[in-house]
């Protein structure tokens, strides 16, 4: 198993672990072998080192099916003009959202990365506060199954690509026929699913604890039974936020402003809370990786800075350790 940290591509994070030898320092420090990296919308860094980008995460529009559809009355709905939905998207159309996804393809591939993540999920702003779905997760999957195979019908199979599982429609692993539907459609033989740990949980706002956060994943994959065969990563963190999403769903914050952009922002704020990012700390956790044994395991965890995420990286390391999932402790974790 291959252990990762989340790497946006930007010259000010990679700044940020001191360059190339400060971020082989961390990676050696916390017992992983490489990053799984997102573009940051810059010129790749040219300090960044290749070797140790393994994984890539494609970038997402979280709000893609009407955009993909150009579905004029839908996005004047959301957007009130098309010229303010082209401002906030930087483009309109499939054509558009097709060649952004192949120029990131690209990327990955002059990375020579292992594996490619993609999120099969759609929601718009005014969906993640009423959690009323527009679509079905059977159109979001089917479309996004299309654009898949379009994406990929050249590809020589360099890499896996693992689609990753959210809480909105679409891919959310809680509906076994629905994952079958997704890798039925899918052709690429190197398909499989990344399963975030902290995605799932936000499908169930009555969990309370992490043993029941652990408890709910497992009661998923019994459901899924051989199609858990298909799950090759893992982004591994845990998220409680049942008693959030209660009282901040459900209809539209009267405050939220007008301006798209800012509504972002401040649904950016709102989508934080309830996708925590925390590490796991209890060692029933490491049951979920014994059961999987992923080839991937990204320890995704928000935190502000460097020091902030090493921490959190080894207390999560720690939980893994205490459970017999990790093979020997890392010399980061003895020196706490």
């Amino acid at each position: 198993m291959i252990e990762l940290i989340p790497l946006p591509m930007t010259s000010g994070v990679l700044g940020e672990y001191g360059g190339e030898e400060g971020l082989r320092r961390t990676l050696k420090d916390l017992g992983c072998q490489g990053v799984e990296a997102i573009w940051g919308g810059e010129p790749v860094p040219a300090g960044l080192p290749r070797e140790l980008v393994l994984g890539y995460h494609l970038t997402f529009f979280t709000d893609w099916l009407d955009l993909y559809r150009e579905d004029e009355k839908n996005l004047l709905e959301k957007y009130g003009t098309l010229e303010a939905a082209r401002g906030f998207y930087g483009g309109l159309g499939a054509a558009y959202m097709m060649r952004v996804y192949r120029d990131d393809l690209e990327r990955a591939r002059a990375m020579g990365v292992r594996y490619v993540v993609f999120h099969v999920s759609d929601v718009s702003i005014e969906e993640g506060y009423t959690y009323r779905w527009r679509h079905t997760s059977e159109e979001v999957i089917d479309t996004a199954a299309d654009i898949i195979n379009d994406l990929l019908k050249d590809e020589e199979g360099g890499f896996d690509f693992l689609m990753e599982n959210l809480w909105w429609p679409g891919l959310t692993m809680t509906d076994p026929a629905l994952t079958g539907r997704l890798l039925e459609r899918v052709e690429y033989p190197r398909k499989g699913l990344l399963l975030d740990t902290g995605h799932l949980m936000n499908a169930n706002r009555d969990l309370v604890t992490e043993r029941d956060g652990v408890d709910y994943i497992h009661r998923m994959l019994d459901a899924h039974g051989s199609l858990c065969r298909y799950i090759r990563g893992l982004h591994f963190h845990q998220s409680l936020s049942g008693a959030y999403v209660r009282g901040h769903t459900g209809e539209m914050p009267p405050d939220l402003p007008v301006d798209c952009v800012e509504r972002f922002g401040v649904n950016y704020g709102h989508i934080q809370r309830i996708d925590r990012h925390q590490p796991w700390t209890v060692p029933e956790c490491a049951s979920l990786v014994e059961r999987l044994a992923p080839d991937y395991l990204t320890h995704e965890l928000a935190a502000d800075g460097v020091a902030a995420r090493r921490r959190a990286t080894l207390r999560q390391k720690r939980a893994l350790g205490r459970g017999g999932s990790v093979r020997g402790r890392e010399k980061g974790e003895k020196a706490l």
